[in-house]
């Protein structure tokens, strides 16, 4: 039916399933925490596509939620906070990038892993976090540099800003308020880079399909936000790091 292959494979009823399952947890895990859509969905994604394709649905359907969520927040989106996290992050993405493209880096989603379990698990169960005031700016934007990095790697940017400002101590309301609008800047950033690599065919069709079920997760997961008090959501977000390591390790 399909002269191209590997668009006949992407269009497969297994294939679908997968990235739509991938497309809808993801969405719902952003709904509800404000990150973790990345590291959720490419889970499922690499039992079907490849990783440049799986990356490059993070970082285009992470346009569509994470464009959503900032609509949303934009009440909480502080300029001055946000800033130094996208300052460091602008330097960080293009190292994340060409890791990326010219290499393998396994040994370094891995560390990612290990460090999301042990943390996560330290979070679930310590009465109260560690408040980190010192470092100021410079500080915000090493953070911003390393979810840079994340970034253009696998698409997750939003990972160490979102552990950053727990230990801030920064209100739920006020830490989305940085740690979204800096996961969409750098998706737009990294899909523009890789874009000419990873949007082919294949790609093009990938995302238009896994679109619904992304908006649909979204749609879910901010329901149960708005349902969350800030304790609630600190166990939450500390659960989310713990299954996204767990799910990197897979």
């Amino acid at each position: 039916m399909f002269s191209d292959p590997a668009l006949a494979a992407a269009l497969s009823l297994n294939t679908l399933l997968i990235v739509w399952l991938g497309g809808f947890l993801g969405g719902m895990a952003t709904g509800a925490a404000g990150f973790a859509y990345g590291v959720v969905a490419t889970a499922i994604w690499l039992h079907a596509i490849s990783p440049l394709h799986a990356t490059m649905l993070v970082v285009s359907g992470g346009l569509i939620i994470q464009s959503q969520l900032v609509w949303r927040m934009r009440q909480s989106l502080d300029l001055p906070r946000l800033s130094p996290f996208l300052a460091g992050g602008a330097i960080g993405i293009p190292i994340g990038v060409a890791l990326l493209v010219w290499t393998r880096p396994d040994a370094l989603k891995t560390a990612v892993a290990l460090f999301l379990v042990v943390y996560g698990i330290y979070a679930v169960v310590t009465p109260r976090l560690p408040r980190i005031d010192r470092g100021g700016k410079p500080a915000d934007a090493a953070v911003g540099l390393i979810g840079g990095v994340l970034a253009g790697v696998a698409g997750l940017s939003g990972l160490a800003p979102a552990i950053w400002t727990q230990l801030r101590g920064w209100p739920k309301d006020v830490a989305r308020g940085v740690y979204q609008p800096f996961i969409l800047l750098a998706h737009i950033v990294v899909l523009a880079l890789i874009g000419v690599v990873a949007l082919d065919r294949v790609g093009i069709v990938l995302f238009v399909l896994v679109a619904p079920a992304i908006i649909l997760g979204g749609w879910v997961g901010w329901s149960i936000y708005g349902k969350l008090d800030e304790r609630r959501f600190q166990q939450l977000f500390a659960a989310l790091l713990v299954v996204s390591g767990v799910l990197l390790l897979v």
